[in-house]
């Protein structure tokens, strides 16, 4: 049975285009270049990307996370490391990120291996995350069943009375990854449901460059 009125709900896509020939030979270039038209746009979460990650025994789960980083090494997001997506991380270390701005009529998908960040990077970036946020790190044992909102409070509170002076260590089960990419597809929305896309796919040291299907 379908929803009264989704079997019909329908939207054409007509902001832009692209091709092989306006897109940059690299791809973390033309990602960037994405990046910073949605962060200009004042989207709401520019940065708020869908992960999806597969257990050992090949069960796929998805969740949004938000990038925390971007250079041409990959992409960094921070999690519990005993979190589903940790394990799964830990037992099958490959994923796919997907950035949709509905806005710009443009998604990004993302695949590669997954490794974790040194402790170094992991610490700096706690470091700058409000107090609360990182009282939440140690408070939370993320994806674990918990008998009520009031139960995590009050671990909270007791975590955070540890810590009057404000100073808090990263948990050792907090951390990053970075997604190292081999291969990117740029989606671009267009009329009829002829979409543009373009994919790039890691060949040693260089990118092949073809169009798909839409």
């Amino acid at each position: 049975m379908t929803e009264a009125g989704l079997d019909s709900h329908r939207r054409e896509y007509s902001r832009s285009e692209l091709s092989k020939k306006s897109v940059a030979s690299d791809p973390f270039e033309q990602f960037g270049t994405w990046l910073n038209e949605a962060l200009a746009s004042d989207l709401p979460e520019p940065t708020a990307v869908t992960l999806s990650t597969a257990s050992a025994d090949c069960r796929p789960s998805s969740r949004v996370v938000l990038l925390k980083g971007f250079d041409s090494r990959g992409f960094v997001f921070f999690t519990n490391y005993q979190s589903r997506k940790g394990r799964d991380l830990e037992s099958n270390p490959v994923a796919a990120l997907n950035f949709f701005w509905p806005e710009l009529e443009r998604q990004v998908n993302v695949s590669g291996a997954v490794n974790k960040i040194s402790g170094a990077e992991s610490d700096e970036y706690f470091e700058s995350r409000p107090f609360q946020s990182k009282i939440g790190a140690w408070a939370s044992n993320q994806g674990e069943k918990i008998e009520s909102r009031t139960a995590i409070m009050k671990r909270a509170a007791v975590i955070a009375a540890k810590h009057p002076l404000g100073h808090v260590p990263r948990p050792p089960h907090w951390g990053g990854f970075r997604l190292e990419p081999d291969r990117f597809e740029f989606w671009q929305g267009r009329p009829s449901r002829l979409h543009d896309r373009i994919c790039y796919e890691r060949d040693g040291d260089a990118w092949q460059i073809y169009r798909l299907s839409p």
